[in-house]
């Protein structure tokens, strides 16, 4: 009898009884679910947040930056990926042919759905990588060795406004953080006497971007952060100029009085971080008046560098000003530089909905020389290593004729960025759609998984740069992506 195994032998002594013995071992699995959630506080505690009397101080990231700065051009309207990067023969060999079963919903014109449309433009390989380019990018296709694009993109809207919040916040709606905001948020400016972050958008009388100024918004984060847009007519910034019956000892009094009296207000709202905010702006106002007008004036450029952007080119003279423009700001320190190419209405933007040749063709020859020359530019001063460029819109265009013209409308489901410098793997194609274009299949990379990826380059993790708004810890990708490893040189 003793030799029988004891199959129910009684709790070791550290335990009562079996009920203490299991509500031991679930008290564990709490404590083990605790220790994960203290984990992830004590990694957000390794990031410091600026301090609101000096909120533009220059910071370290979560980890080593191989960005430290971004110039963003924005092409404005959605692209036509088909058409410019991403290319497709069996668009020209199923020409004509209608796509079964095609959701009519997926443009913005339902009733306007037409069969499949080759591309007006030939492609030609270039570079050792042997990217293929639509002939309307002569000069930028000198340089697709230096650049990595993303064919696999996709977003959430096919109408102008919300799409264009989405590239730029995360979100489809207003309210929240740009990505620039963010940035100038988490690593603050190398320059303490220009704008952390700088937009411009179309000198030619063509309007801004749909969404206006929400698209450089700082959201509910303070707004010292929001992006400066600079004016294309007049004074670049208003009031950038000292009247001219005030002194600069007059001036600084004045700037002196209004900083004690709005310090007194603010040790009576402590933790105000908007009015600890707007005393920087005014201090920062006053130090941009020395520096700005150096940094804005083009005439100390060669003229070498004058030829090379296309400053006297009437076709590209616009775009190629904004261009050295912001090669001078990101050498002077300055974090954050959004261009926008186009406007705000249909064919005033990269909007070809109705003749995609010439809408191309007209806006490609704005900027192909400029963007090529700024790529140049920053390679020869070796700012190109650690300056990040991207290149791209709010969504693509479908692969089909809409009806009544020659363009194409609005395609949510795919489009192309590229990205230069900063780190990125050169002469690199990831993702991929179907063999129209129609779709995202390979390696689909979402808008939160490309800000995700901006910010890892910069140095920062984007599940750890957060702000606490309305008792929520918010962040630029809410809750969701991932970086793209595959594009990180």
């Amino acid at each position: 009898m003793n030799d029988i195994p004891r199959l129910f032998a009684p709790p070791p002594a550290l335990y009562a009884s079996r009920r203490a013995f299991l509500t031991r071992v679930g008290g564990g699995f709490g404590m083990i679910a605790l220790a994960g959630l203290l984990e992830q506080e004590q990694a957000r505690a390794d990031w410091t947040p600026p301090n609101p009397a000096r909120p533009l101080a220059p910071r370290g990231g979560h980890h080593p930056a191989t960005a430290k700065r971004v110039i963003w051009l924005f092409i404005n309207g959605g692209p036509s990926h088909v058409d410019t990067w991403d290319y497709k023969p069996e668009l020209e060999r199923r020409d004509g042919q209608e796509i079964p079963g095609f959701d009519r919903n997926t443009g913005f014109f339902r009733d306007q759905v037409g069969p499949i449309m080759k591309s007006p433009f030939r492609f030609a390989r270039h570079g050792q990588c042997g990217k293929y380019v639509s002939e309307i990018f002569p000069n930028l296709a000198r340089h697709v060795d230096k650049m990595c694009f993303i064919h696999s993109l996709w977003t959430d809207s096919n109408n102008h406004s919300p799409a264009l919040l989405k590239i730029n916040t995360g979100f489809t709606r207003m309210g929240f953080p740009c990505t620039g905001a963010w940035v100038t948020y988490g690593l603050g400016s190398e320059s303490q006497n220009l704008p952390a972050f700088v937009v411009m958008y179309d000198t030619l009388g063509r309007g801004l971007p749909k969404g206006y100024s929400q698209n450089w918004g700082a959201g509910f984060l303070p707004s010292i952060y929001q992006g400066t847009a600079l004016k294309p007519q007049g004074a670049p910034i208003d009031n950038l100029y000292r009247p001219p019956d005030l002194t600069d000892s007059q001036q600084r009094h004045q700037l002196d009085l209004l900083n004690r009296l709005n310090r007194r207000q603010l040790e009576t709202r402590g933790g105000d971080t908007e009015l600890a905010a707007r005393i920087e702006t005014f201090e920062l106002a006053y130090r941009m008046q020395l520096a700005a007008p150096e940094a804005l004036d083009l005439q100390r450029e060669t003229q070498a560098t004058h030829r090379l952007y296309g400053i006297d080119n009437a076709r590209c003279g616009h775009f190629a000003r904004q261009c050295l423009i912001a090669r001078r700001m990101v050498e002077r320190g300055v974090r954050f530089v959004q261009i926008y190419s186009g406007g705000e209405e249909n064919e005033r933007s990269w909007d070809g909905h109705m003749n995609i040749r010439d809408n191309h063709v007209g806006f490609a020859g704005e900027t192909d020389q400029p963007i090529a020359a700024l790529l140049t530019d920053l390679e020869s001063r070796g700012m190109l290593d650690d300056t990040l460029v991207i290149w791209g819109g709010e969504f693509g265009r479908l692969p089909i004729i809409q009806r009544g013209g020659t363009g194409r409308d609005h395609n949510p489901h795919a489009f192309t960025f590229w990205l230069a410098g900063g780190g990125v793997r050169a002469g690199y194609s990831h993702g991929a759609t179907d063999e129209i274009g129609h779709r995202a299949v390979e390696n689909r990379v979402s808008v939160h998984d490309l800000h995700a990826t901006i910010l890892h380059l910069l140095g920062m993790d984007h599940l750890r740069l957060t702000y606490r708004y309305q008792g929520r810890d918010f962040r630029l990708t809410d809750v969701h992506g991932e970086v793209v490893r595959e594009v990180i040189g």
